[in-house]
């Protein structure tokens, strides 16, 4: 390569913006604002296809899959029939373009949202018999007050506005990232950092690793399985970025010196689901670690399972 090409591809590296290439270069591609941060943009195009564009624009990846890289490598995951020369012809239009992503993913609005994730949370009162949170995950979620009971001991789960339940991952025991989920919402706190929403009962010898996507469909493997006491159930949140992979990771390591250790991955039985469990899969063969697909009905997660009273 001549070093007028070695420029050129470092000045698309630094001015290109990732997000105004998926914006424009291919079509369909949409800002999820609810899910978006500063630091992570999270696009959404069709069932199942996400991509995160972070680094301030200059960096990405398939939180369905393990691509990732800069802009050079985005077209060529967006358009795979590109060669070289076609990838930089495509990226010359590029240079300069601002993405057109609203402001109000720059920050929050509004006092509380300026305030950190795990204070946010150290506000919000503890998940109780009888509240609005509790019978909406009793009643419409179908999961049960003894596994509720647990989670609020644990303090995994507390009690947000208009009916929803805030659900926690922590980093080295601090709060880290809240999902939230409500009889008309679905979301998480902005600023926050994923890893893992963790559940399991009594002080048992970890054996067993159940990796859901959300903390719902961890809490109703969890019912189904009559919170197995050799099991920690957790939540991915969906895609998996560093944040999370690291947390499986330390998990992982922590099995591998462990007799008769598994790991199911119990995500939606749907496509970008099944990337999820080869992605699982793939870590714990990486530590060692026996590896089962728990798969539920064609079509449907854990919670649709425990809703309609049927064991896994």
């Amino acid at each position: 390569m001549s070093a007028t090409a070695d420029a050129e591809l470092e000045l698309f590296r630094q001015t290109v913006n990732c997000a105004a290439v998926l914006e424009r270069m291919m079509g369909g591609w949409k800002l999820d604002v609810r899910q978006s941060t500063k630091r992570a943009l999270k696009y959404r195009r069709g069932p199942g296809e996400i991509i995160i564009v972070n680094h301030d624009g200059h960096g990405w990846w398939d939180a369905t899959g393990n691509a990732k890289g800069d802009v050079f490598n985005l077209v060529q995951h967006l358009d795979p029939s590109l060669n070289f020369g076609q990838v930089r012809q495509v990226l010359r239009r590029f240079v300069g373009v601002t993405p057109s992503y609203p402001e109000a993913v720059r920050g929050g609005t509004g006092r509380e949202a300026d305030r950190p994730v795990a204070e946010r949370w150290a506000r919000r009162p503890h998940l109780r018999r009888g509240s609005d949170a509790w019978a909406y995950l009793t009643g419409q979620r179908a999961l049960t007050g003894r596994v509720l009971e647990a989670a609020a001991a644990q303090d995994a789960v507390r009690e947000g506005p208009y009916g929803s339940a805030w659900f926690a991952h922590r980093l080295n025991g601090r709060v880290s990232h809240v999902e939230i989920r409500g009889p008309a919402y679905k979301g998480s706190l902005t600023g926050g950092h994923k890893t893992l929403f963790r559940f399991r009962r009594g002080s048992r010898a970890m054996r067993r690793l159940a990796i859901a996507e959300a903390p719902i469909d961890a809490l109703s493997l969890a019912v189904l399985e009559d919170m197995r006491a050799d099991t920690l159930y957790v939540a991915t949140g969906g895609g998996m970025g560093p944040g999370t992979i690291e947390a499986l990771t330390e998990i992982l390591d922590q099995l591998a010196a462990t007799p008769d250790a598994m790991v199911a991955s119990a995500v939606d039985a749907n496509t970008a689901g099944d990337r999820y469990a080869a992605r699982h899969a793939e870590l714990a063969a990486d530590a060692g670690v026996p590896f089962a697909r728990l798969r539920p009905p064609e079509g449907l997660d854990w919670n649709d399972v425990a809703q309609q009273g049927r064991g896994p």
